[in-house]
């Protein structure tokens, strides 16, 4: 009895007609988890170090006119169907360049036949639109609708991704509706470092290394990414952050000091670093340094399987493929056996007389 006057009541208060039926065409109701016909969907993207949730049910076209119809145009919808539609930001983001505060908000449309609304609410935890009260938005932004391939069941996709932006498309029936979210990356990963830099991470080596390497692969704060490599080093004096103060000094334009720890790096780097600090100056299109890196670590480990690698290189890029055979095959007596097809693969493109540094 109890639940019987409970629909009737939210049929009266809701005045509409289709949500009891919606609630029970398949035995379904307001207390027990059963089968929906909208089925729940979870969909996730982190932009840098901001993840972006969110949360809806998928109702089906079923071959119905939907715009216009099912879902009039000028009111709000609900963005999908049953609770809320939420979208939850773990940072602050910006909507169509607009600012909004990190947070979990109701996501709700306003259809139209060439613009629509899209409305983040503060209040996420509403029965669909029907409690909807225009004073608790957080922000509205008016986007282009486009013409689309047929969804029968809805969707929201995540597009277009890039380092610090990503675009939002909700799909359904004929029409998308893209809005387009970017993040302030640099800003946000510069105060979580900071932050971070205050637990355990503080004594050990590795958590500094990789807040000075975060802000020299993108060339921002490089002051305060070498003193972050100082701790670094203070912490534990390595190979790896060496190189990277280095790199850093480089990029502050101070070059021979950049030398002097380069120098210091390269004395304590192992076999397999030096031939990979090797391929990575050959990235850079950096070949005569390489080739000199190659050379120096023959010397400094000749029997290592890398190093004779390193010499196959030098000898490929000058040419003489005789010599650089000699070298991979030396190398394939003691490389691991995970690395020997690729070994094997460079003898045959030798033997063929073609450059592996190519």
């Amino acid at each position: 009895m109890h639940r019987t006057r409970l629909l009737v009541l939210l049929c009266g208060v809701l005045s509409v007609a289709n949500f009891c039926q919606a609630q029970t065409a398949t035995g379904e109701t307001l207390m027990l988890n059963l089968p929906r016909q909208s089925q729940h969907a979870l969909t996730m993207q982190r932009i840098g170090i901001t993840d972006i949730t969110i949360n809806y049910h998928r109702p089906l076209a079923n071959g119905r006119q939907v715009w216009g119809k099912l879902v009039p145009y000028g009111q709000v919808w609900r963005a999908g169907a049953n609770e809320n539609t939420t979208i939850t930001f773990t940072d602050p983001v910006t909507i169509e360049g607009q600012p909004l505060d990190k947070g979990t908000y109701g996501l709700h449309m306003i259809p139209g036949e060439t613009q629509w609304t899209v409305i983040f609410s503060k209040d996420s935890a509403a029965w669909g639109s029907f409690s909807y009260k225009q004073g608790d938005d957080a922000l509205r932004v008016t986007v282009k609708p486009q013409a689309a391939e047929a969804h029968d069941a809805l969707a929201y996709d995540f597009d277009d991704v890039k380092p610090d932006s990503t675009v939002i498309t909700m799909r359904w029936d004929k029409v998308a509706v893209p809005f387009k979210i970017a993040v302030n990356v640099n800003d946000i990963v510069t105060a979580s470092i900071r932050r971070q830099s205050f637990g355990l991470n503080q004594y050990y080596w590795e958590g500094w290394d990789d807040a000075a390497g975060y802000f020299l692969a993108n060339k921002i704060n490089l002051d305060e990414a070498l003193k972050d490599e100082d701790l670094s080093l203070q912490a534990e004096e390595r190979y790896d952050n060496l190189l990277n103060k280095s790199k850093i000094l480089d990029a502050m334009g101070r070059k021979d000091d950049a030398k002097v720890v380069l120098t210091k790096a390269l004395d304590k780097g192992s076999a397999l670093q030096l031939y990979f600090y090797g391929r990575q100056l050959q990235g850079e299109k950096k070949a005569e340094e390489a080739f000199a890196v190659y050379r120096s670590n023959a010397k400094k480990f000749p029997d290592y399987w890398t190093t004779h690698l390193g010499l196959a290189r030098v000898y490929s890029g000058q040419g003489d493929f005789d010599k650089a055979v000699k070298e991979v095959q030396t190398a394939l007596t003691t490389a691991p056996d995970s690395n020997k097809p690729n070994l094997e693969n460079y003898v045959k493109r030798l033997q063929s007389k073609d450059d592996i540094n190519r």
